[in-house]
């Protein structure tokens, strides 16, 4: 998934921009090497280790209490098992099957299809999650270039989606692994999602009703890669830990639990709007 490379064929934050429905598929340049994560591979990566985790639960963990407010384990898997059955859905084109939200905001309308399918066990919700993940895999890869698929907001490419759904599994395996003491460490799949919650940006601001202008991001991957995000003429900029940055944008982490840096007249305010989807 991630690779090194001594090749000239790459690109700082500028280029890392969706372009004719297609993810800039270079790579970006860090201190000592150079990466490159693509994200059908990144999310093959993910849902690997997710499975591990799932897989090594006992018994009475799925009944525990998950990070996400009001779920158990299970309610988090079961989540997630849901959201990738809408996202073979929309590769699919069977648009009809993710269901709407009829006023309802995104947390709230999971949050009831959660409490209408409890009860399933853990051996059950495992089986389930690995049957829609394995399909939604291979549906993204086989998307034609160029092709536009329905999710919550607005249409993404099948990369945009791939990606998004690394950010979706990642913070709740967080949610998971935490309570119960497990660990599940950052790797470089964060790219993906840091890149995302950049590019995304915008539409945070302009959702909030936010004036703002460009911001750069300069953050430190795990292996202590530096990861270029923006123009780099921008007067804004936000440095720090990719790990940290990727949580406040999954919020799990509000920015002044962190040690991220903001300079500018926009960084602060972005660092408080950033998420990791793509709406």
């Amino acid at each position: 998934m991630v690779a090194a490379s001594s090749g000239t064929d790459h690109c700082d934050g500028r280029q890392l921009q969706e372009e004719s429905g297609r993810d800039c598929g270079k790579s970006c340049f860090g201190r000592d090497r150079m990466i490159n994560v693509d994200p059908f591979d990144g999310l093959a990566a993910e849902y690997q280790q997710v499975d591990q985790v799932l897989a090594a639960l006992k018994p009475h963990e799925w009944s525990a209490r998950s990070a996400a407010a009001g779920w158990t384990v299970a309610d988090t898997v079961l989540h997630l098992a849901q959201t990738e059955e809408f996202a073979l859905a929309s590769v699919r084109g069977t648009d009809a099957d993710i269901p709407r939200r009829n006023g309802l905001s995104v947390d709230e309308a999971m949050d009831r299809l959660v409490v209408a399918e409890r009860g399933a066990s853990g051996t059950e919700l495992l089986q389930r999650w690995r049957q829609a993940s394995a399909a939604t895999l291979a549906g993204l890869r086989a998307c034609p270039e160029g092709a536009r698929l329905h999710w919550v907001t607005v249409p993404l490419s099948s990369r945009t989606l791939a990606a998004t759904r690394v950010a979706e599994h990642w913070a709740h395996l967080l949610d998971i692994t935490e309570p119960l003491g497990m660990k599940y460490p950052d790797s470089d799949r964060l790219w993906l999602i840091a890149r995302l919650a950049h590019r995304t940006l915008p539409y945070a601001l302009a959702s909030s009703g936010t004036e703002g202008g460009p911001v750069r991001c300069e953050l430190v991957g795990p292996d202590g890669d530096l990861w270029l995000f923006g123009d780099e003429t921008a007067d804004s900029v936000i440095r720090g830990s990719a790990g940290e940055f990727c949580r406040v944008g999954a919020q799990r982490l509000k920015p002044e639990d962190t040690g991220l840096i903001t300079q500018g007249p926009h960084a602060a305010k972005a660092l408080q709007l950033v998420r990791n989807y793509a709406l």
